[in-house]
């Protein structure tokens, strides 16, 4: 079964249009090497929970909004392959440095799942 890699990112709302810029390029990087699926869905409808949500998992403020996003991969072993690769990629170094990031880095969280149902 494949495997994904999901993020939940903080934007500034003004950042919104850069990011999707961002991710246009890093996705078509991230498919060119290797990638199966490569997904950015921008919140709709996540408000703050009591306990926990979107919103609060990444310290949200008033100007931002989430983004919740993933990359399919056939493998862990492939996931790992390709994501070696894209760091290496020239085509990533602009975009990897901090000062041209639209969106708080620190805030982001990420994480590697293998999949255990696919209907």
């Amino acid at each position: 079964m494949a495997y994904v890699d999901g993020f939940v990112v903080p934007v500034p709302k003004e950042n919104v249009e850069k990011y999707k810029d961002m991710s246009r390029k890093c996705g078509a990087i991230w498919k060119d090497l290797g990638a199966l699926e490569f997904r950015e869905c921008m919140a709709d409808d996540v408000k703050p929970g009591k306990w926990t949500s979107f919103p609060q998992s990444v310290n949200l403020e008033e100007n931002e909004v989430v983004f919740f996003s993933w990359i399919v991969y056939e493998s862990r072993a492939k996931r790992d392959e390709v994501n070696d690769k894209v760091m290496k990629d020239q085509r990533m170094a602009d975009m990897m440095k901090p000062e041209n990031m639209p969106f708080d880095g620190k805030r982001m969280i990420y994480g590697g799942f293998e999949m255990v149902v696919d209907l």
